[in-house]
Parts: structure tokens; C-alpha cells; sequence
């Protein structure tokens, strides 16, 4: 852990660029999450992280917010446990399935080998057990899917290691303990 402290840079204290980006999240989501802030610290980060989080993928809002949510867990982040357990809530999760999911399952077969598999790609850095594979492939997940799950879960991790070395404040009602 760092002894520096990180505070969460305000609308005066980034570019232009980033100052627009804050207005436009301002507006959609009523505040500025601090993670998302804290991005701002770079002038072009935030425009690229953001472009990267919202592109186009052959995942479900419901598939992404289950690997969101157990990249996270494995990667011990508080900060985006508690943002997907929100997030999650809005997609049609039940409080028990999200408890399930940061455990690393789901009564939802399919659901299940996509949380299995996730876990196992973030606690290996991607060198995942051929039976998981499997079983993802076996749900009826294709190449498609499994490409567009890496890159959720490169996506969750990047946050997840800029919180973990930030400690910047969590700005959702806190994920329950397990």
C-alpha cells in the first residue's frame, strides 16, 4: 500500500477535455464518481477509458455486471464490489444472486461457467483450466464471447488496480462482507 494519499481531483483541477467529460457525467448520472475523477488526473485517460468501458460487445448488461462484479471481488476492490452490486441491482439482480457471483457462482448454468471462467482468467492471469474452457464453450458461449470476456475483464482489473493503489473514497453504499 502507498503512503501517499490520493484525493479525488475536482472539475477546476483537469483539461479542458476532461472537464466536458465530467459535465457529460454530471449529467447522466447526477455526480462524478472518484474513480472516474481520478482518471481526470490523466488528459487523456478518461475519453479513453471511457471509450473502452462503453464499446460494443457480444456480453449482456446483465453477462458484463457478473464478470465486473467477480473481477472485482478476486481482486480484493471495494470500491467496484460496491459500484456493481449497485449496477447489478439495475440490470435485474437479486441481492442473493450478487452475493453468489462475488462467491464465484450462479444457479444460472450458463451464468455460472461465465463467473467461473472470469475468476479463474483474473486469480491466473489468463492462463484459465482447459475444463473451464470447456464449460464455457459447453453453455453456449462462442469465440466472440470469449474475446469480448477477456477484455471485461482487462477492463474491470485496470479499475479495480487504480482503486486498490488509490484508496480514493468510495462514493456507492458499501458492498456487503461475504
Amino acid at each position: 500500500m502507498t503512503t501517499t494519499t490520493f484525493s479525488v481531483p475536482t472539475r477546476s483541477e483537469v483539461s479542458e477535455n476532461n472537464q466536458v467529460i465530467f459535465d457529460n457525467l454530471q449529467k447522466a448520472l447526477g455526480f462524478v464518481p472518484n474513480l472516474y475523477a481520478t482518471i481526470g488526473y490523466s488528459k487523456n485517460g478518461l475519453e479513453k477509458y471511457l471509450a473502452y468501458q462503453n464499446a460494443k460487445t457480444s456480453l449482456s448488461n446483465k453477462e458484463k455486471e457478473a464478470v465486473n462484479l467477480i473481477v472485482s471481488q478476486v481482486n480484493n476492490c471495494i470500491y467496484c464490489q460496491s459500484a456493481h452490486t449497485v449496477i447489478g441491482k439495475m440490470n435485474g439482480f437479486t441481492d442473493e444472486q450478487l452475493l453468489d457471483i462475488r462467491k464465484g457462482k450462479s444457479t444460472d448454468a450458463k451464468l455460472n461457467a461465465l463467473v467461473q471462467l472470469a475468476a479463474e482468467i483474473t486469480q491466473t492471469r489468463g492462463n484459465a483450466n482447459s475444463d473451464l474452457v470447456d464449460a464455457f464453450f459447453a453453455q453456449g458461449f462462442t469465440n466472440e464471447n470469449l474475446v469480448d470476456l477477456i477484455l471485461q475483464v482487462s477492463d474491470k482489473t485496470a479499475l479495480n488496480y487504480l482503486h486498490n493503489l488509490t484508496q480514493v473514497p468510495v462514493d456507492f453504499p458499501l458492498a456487503p462482507a461475504l
